[in-house]
């Protein structure tokens, strides 16, 4: 393991875990990989009226799912509060931060003071050299520089430049002794030894303030690079009018991780024309220089294409494991159905082609599955009438004569009964399709058969019979 190179993903638990949280987590991930390095996770907890334990184990858990697997962590910002307080008081000892003791309301009316005059708002400074402490509730500001310019070196933008004048003494310490976010990234991702930094483009505008603080603790600064921003197909940020943005949703709508996190990697980088990359590709050829700093817009309809090409592709028995708790979602299966991997990954083979989620692949297998057929009514309505009983029970009798019992086999059989009776082969496969899934759609008649197996499509065959003889 290369320990010159080391990353972090560092979501705040105040939500779901973001597809485009998922995209930075994998950028950091295959940097980490292909580098040889060491991936570290962190929950950014540091405000606390918004984060939940709720929102921490759903991360985590869309993180094992999609199969970015960490190095060290997860780590948590307010575990970490005694190091926080200890380098605020460092920076107390250095003149370099001051205890501030302007209220709420000052601070409110000096913001609206300036905006009439058509200044930026921002902290006046007026508590810098203040040498009095009262014993007053206070923040800790740090001391920045007054005037010149912060440079940042992006490694997508090249150099950046930020005028101090344009910001203002960072508050580090609240009111109640808990951090803030642009003092606490600093101090872990300097203790943890970060040594590049990739994160979204709307985190840029925090780098000087940030970069500042490195500077005044003596820390090396970390590499940057700040990657675009999804959007929507309107071009505005991707929100939850564009669709689910929640990674755990897109589990439940029956994506593949392999699939997501693939549409995710070519969302802002590419190597050359190719579209399909397994993960061993994906680390082979990630690298920094090939992320475009133009924003990415998220296509639903190249996801679900992605995801039809990887079920067609997947070996059954493997695919088996995401498809078994969709079943179980859909209600096809019970939870506690006692199947063999072996016996839920049959049908796939003669879903797999025609299905873009494992959703549809759910609906589709439920003939399968069942034990109680349920049947479409207007399938039934349309297809079981009185005249479709004698073919029905000719297909019924003919397999039972069958002794091969192969798709070549079954597929001579039907068509000799469509030959000796002078009919279409429709009017004979889509009552039997009907009689044997319930459905007017379903795998090729053969297929249909092979799969439940002669008992099962004999006992479904006259079942149905005897149903039309009610009418």
């Amino acid at each position: 393991m290369n320990d010159s190179v080391k990353v972090r993903f560092a979501p705040s638990p105040t939500g779901f875990l973001h597809i485009g949280g998922v995209r930075t987590a994998l950028f950091n991930w295959l940097y980490a990989r292909h580098h040889g390095g060491k991936f570290v996770i962190r929950i950014e907890d540091t405000d606390l009226s918004r984060s939940t334990e709720e929102s921490i184990q759903e991360i985590l858990e869309s993180m094992r799912w999609l199969g970015l697997d960490w190095d060290e962590g997860p780590f948590r910002q307010m575990e970490r509060q005694d190091r926080h307080k200890e380098v605020v008081q460092h920076l107390l000892d250095q003149d370099k931060a001051y205890p501030c003791f302007c209220t709420p309301e000052e601070l409110e009316e000096r913001k609206k003071e300036q905006q009439k005059k058509g200044e930026k708002p921002k902290y006046n400074g007026k508590c810098r050299n203040r040498s009095d402490r009262p014993d007053a509730p206070h923040v800790i500001r740090f001391k920045s520089p007054l005037e010149g310019t912060v440079r940042v070196h992006d490694l997508l933008r090249g150099n950046v430049d930020f005028d101090i004048a344009e910001l203002d003494d960072l508050i580090i310490q609240r009111t109640d002794g808990t951090p803030t976010y642009n003092f606490v990234v600093v101090v872990d991702d300097a203790d943890m030894g970060i040594t590049q930094v990739i994160r979204g483009d709307d985190h840029l505008s925090n780098t000087p303030r940030q970069a500042l603080l490195y500077d005044s603790l003596d820390y090396p600064r970390p590499q940057f690079a700040h990657i675009s921003m999804i959007l929507g197909e309107d071009k505005t940020r991707l929100s939850k009018r564009h669709g689910a943005t929640s990674t755990l949703a897109y589990r439940e709508m029956g994506y593949l991780p392999d699939a997501l996190i693939n549409y995710l990697v070519r969302l802002g980088w590419s190597h050359g024309d190719q579209e399909i990359f397994s993960r061993e590709e994906m680390i082979k050829h990630f690298d920094l220089s090939s992320i475009t700093t133009s924003a990415a817009v998220f296509n639903p309809e190249k996801l679900q294409w992605l995801n039809a090409q990887y079920i067609k592709s997947t070996p059954p028995l493997e695919l088996a494991q995401h498809f078994e708790p969709i079943l179980v979602q859909e209600g096809v299966l019970k939870e506690s159905h006692g199947l063999r991997p072996e016996e839920i990954a049959k049908p796939i083979p003669y879903l797999a082609e025609r299905s873009k989620t494992l959703v549809e692949m759910a609906q589709g297998a439920e003939f399968y599955f069942c034990d109680e057929l349920v049947f479409d009514e207007k399938a039934k309505t349309k297809f079981l009438k009185p005249e479709a009983a004698p073919l029905l029970g000719k297909v019924a009798e003919g397999l039972q004569a069958l002794a091969d019992f192969s798709s070549e086999a079954i597929e001579t059989f039907l068509k000799s009964i469509v030959e000796a009776e002078g009919i279409k082969f429709g009017k004979l496969a889509q009552p039997t399709r009907v009689a044997l899934t319930g459905k007017t759609v379903s795998p090729g008649i053969y297929d249909v058969i092979l799969l439940l197996g002669k008992d099962r499509s004999i006992q479904r065959l006259r079942s149905a019979c005897e149903w039309i003889e009610t009418l």
